[in-house]
């Protein structure tokens, strides 16, 4: 059975790597977490060295290595500058905005709570040594789990 793989014709191997290729990009028009354009790549680059007369062991090491580089090395890069017009969602869009402290902030007691559109959070302080006070204002900095982490906001400084 292995034999009758790897005699297959070149033209066949063709077929099989550029169907593989189309199936790859439907499948990445369907998902939008850049997951399968790379293999989608390494088939075509596959079926490019299958053209030039390598054997199939050739072809799925070269699939194998262009895909695995192009999702290495450039997925972080392609992820972080197609995705920087979507709008972020629940919490992500607090980050940045003023809030009023509800109950003293303390990270060494683990106190601190806000009210923020409605629903009580559980606040901490970005530096351990802040403590903030009930009626003062925080910039959100961040969200870790259920827990705004916030820093204290002067008047005047954003």
């Amino acid at each position: 059975m292995e034999a009758d793989i790897l005699a297959l014709s070149p033209a066949m191997l063709n077929l099989i790597w550029i169907g593989l290729f189309i199936i790859l990009l439907i499948i990445e028009v369907f998902t939008v977490g850049l997951t399968t354009i790379w293999f989608a790549i390494g088939a075509l680059a596959a079926a490019g060295v299958n053209t030039l007369g390598a054997n199939l062991i050739i072809q799925v090491i070269v699939f194998l290595a262009v895909s695995i580089v192009l999702m290495i090395f450039t997925r972080p890069w392609a992820a972080k500058h197609l995705n920087k017009n979507r709008l972020r969602t629940n919490y992500e869009s607090k980050i940045g905005e003023i809030i009023k402290i509800t109950e003293r902030v303390d990270n060494l007691r683990q106190t601190g709570r806000s009210i923020v559109d409605g629903q009580e959070w559980t606040v901490r302080s970005h530096k351990d040594s802040e403590i903030l006070e009930t009626g003062d204002l925080a910039k959100i900095v961040a969200v870790s789990g259920v827990k705004l982490i916030v820093e204290k906001y002067e008047e005047g400084t954003l």
